[in-house]
C-alpha cells in the first residue's frame, strides 16, 4: 500500500485531499500541531477521521518532519500547511513568514535528507501575482505579491523550483486560485457570506459587514482542486501549474447569488465597513488553467454559482441545528440542588 503525508491536513484542502487519497487506496499520515482546541472537525465532517494516522509535529520544527517521513515512508508529500489567511498576515507577518515561507524549506530539506525519491507538492497561491502584470495570469506571469502572505508563498514557491533544479527532486507547485467549500473557515469572505446569509434568513443576524466588495476573484471548488494536486505528482516530469476556473466574479456578485438563493436582496443587508479594507488590496485575480487542462487533463467541474449555493445550503443546515440546540438548552430547566 502506498503512503502519503499531508501537512495542513486539518484545513479545507487537507481534508478533501485526504479523502481523495484514501479513496485511491493510500495510507494517509497527517502532520498536526498540538492545539488547545479541537481542529479535526473537517475530517469528521467527511467521515474519515478514524482512517488517518495523525502525527504531532510542526512546520517550524524540521526534526519533527524528518521523524514523520522516516516513520511513514511516503511516496508523496503534500505541503498544505501554512498561516493561510491573507488578512491576518499583516498582523502576524513574522509567524506567516516562518510557517508559510520557511516551513516549505523545512519540508524540502527533510525530504532531501531522508528520501529524495519522494514526490513533493507545494501549495503555491495566486496571491503571489498580487498587483497583476497581465490581465490573465498563467505560469509565466511575473509575480508582484501585495501582502506578507503573498511574499511568504513566493519564497516557498521559488524554494520548490530551486530544490527541483539543484537537487533533482520531484517537486511541483500548484499555483491555486481561490478555492472554497463548506469546509472553508469563517474568516474567509466566501464562508463569511454564506454563514451570514443563513443567519439572516433564520433571524439570527441583521447585517453583513464587508470591505471591498468590488474585488474580483477566480473562485472554484476545493474538492475539484485537490484532484489537480494528485495529478501533478503522477506525471513523468515535475512542473508548476496554474489551477483555476478561468472565470472571475466580484464579491458583490457573490453576495447577490448567495442572498437570492434564499429569496433575499443583498443590498438590504450588506454594510460596507472601511475598517475591513486591506492595507494593500489585490483588485483582480483571473487564472489561465490551459496548461493543467492540456497536460494533466484537469478541468474545474463546479462553477461559482453552484459553489456558492452549496456553501449556503451547508450553512443553513449548520445554523438551523445550532438554533435548535440553543432553543433546547434554553428550554431545559434543571432541578435545583436542594429544595427549601
Amino acid at each position: 500500500m502506498k503512503s502519503a503525508v499531508i501537512t495542513g491536513i486539518t484545513g479545507q484542502d487537507g481534508a478533501y485531499l485526504a479523502k481523495l487519497l484514501l479513496d485511491k487506496g493510500y495510507k494517509v499520515y497527517g502532520l498536526i500541531a498540538r492545539r488547545a482546541t479541537a481542529t479535526t472537525w473537517r475530517l469528521g465532517w467527511l467521515g474519515i477521521e478514524s482512517e488517518i494516522e495523525l502525527v504531532s509535529g510542526d512546520l517550524t520544527d524540521v526534526s519533527s518532519l524528518i521523524r514523520l517521513i522516516r516513520m511513514a515512508k511516503p511516496v508523496e508529500v503534500y505541503n498544505l500547511g501554512a498561516q493561510s489567511f491573507v488578512g491576518a498576515s499583516w498582523q502576524q507577518p513574522i509567524l506567516t513568514a516562518q510557517t508559510t515561507g520557511l516551513g516549505v524549506l523545512h519540508v524540502l530539506e527533510a525530504i532531501r535528507q531522508t528520501d529524495p525519491s519522494i514526490h513533493f507538492y507545494q501549495a503555491s497561491s495566486s496571491e503571489m501575482f498580487g498587483q497583476i502584470r497581465e490581465p490573465v495570469q498563467c505560469e509565466t506571469t511575473p509575480f508582484y505579491p501585495r501582502s506578507p502572505y503573498g511574499v511568504a508563498k513566493l519564497f516557498g514557491h521559488w524554494m520548490t523550483v530551486n530544490y527541483r533544479e539543484s537537487f533533482d527532486l520531484f517537486a511541483c507547485s500548484g499555483i491555486l486560485f481561490n478555492h472554497e467549500s463548506p469546509l472553508r473557515g469563517l474568516e474567509f469572505v466566501t464562508r463569511k457570506v454564506s454563514d451570514a446569509v443563513a443567519r439572516i434568513k433564520l433571524g439570527m443576524q441583521n447585517e453583513l459587514r464587508l470591505g471591498n466588495i468590488d474585488a474580483k476573484r477566480d473562485w472554484g471548488f476545493a474538492g475539484d482542486y485537490v484532484k489537480a494536486m494528485w495529478l501533478m505528482l503522477q506525471q513523468e516530469q515535475p512542473d508548476d501549474y496554474v489551477v483555476a476556473t478561468g472565470c472571475t466574479t466580484t464579491v458583490r456578485e457573490m453576495c447577490r447569488i448567495a442572498f437570492s438563493y434564499v429569496g433575499l436582496n443583498y443590498e438590504d443587508y450588506v454594510v460596507i465597513d472601511p475598517l475591513l479594507y486591506r492595507p494593500a488590496e489585490v483588485e483582480v485575480l483571473l487564472g489561465n488553467p490551459a496548461k493543467a487542462e492540456r497536460i494533466l487533463g484537469w478541468k474545474a467541474a463546479v462553477d461559482v454559482r453552484r459553489l456558492i449555493e452549496m456553501m449556503v445550503e451547508a450553512d443553513l443546515k449548520r445554523v438551523t441545528a445550532e438554533k435548535q440546540l440553543k432553543a433546547e438548552t434554553t428550554a431545559y430547566q434543571p432541578e435545583p440542588f436542594y429544595k427549601a
